[in-house]
């Protein structure tokens, strides 16, 4: 893919049958796998993905945080958004990041 991708995309001579979008879920770092990186406990995930629908989004983060070891603890918040890599020939998640945060006390 050229270096003009993204101008090509938003003009629209770019075809591709996916949508970029952004994730946001709560969940619970056990022990990450591929070289994550985040302390135990809570966390906030975020994941772009290029997929056809929000509904395949959503599939795409459950299957790989599965594969990461971020066990989902809420609803997947799915924003259409701009991208930061092209699309490819498949769906795809990117860019994943965990912010952690304390727990309030019960």
């Amino acid at each position: 893919m050229n270096a003009d991708w993204k101008i090509q995309w938003r003009d629209g001579k770019l075809k591709t049958r996916f949508r970029h979008f952004t994730t946001m879920v709560e969940g619970t770092v056990d022990q990450l796998s591929m070289g994550f990186k985040c302390r135990p406990g809570c966390a906030f995930m975020v994941m772009k993905v290029w997929a056809p629908s929000p509904d395949d989004t959503i599939d795409i983060v459950k299957v790989m945080s599965e594969q990461i070891g971020f066990k989902l603890n809420g609803q997947v918040h799915v924003f259409d958004s701009e991208p930061a890599l092209p699309p490819k020939k498949q769906s795809y998640g990117y860019d994943v990041d965990f912010t952690p945060y304390l727990a309030p006390k019960p």
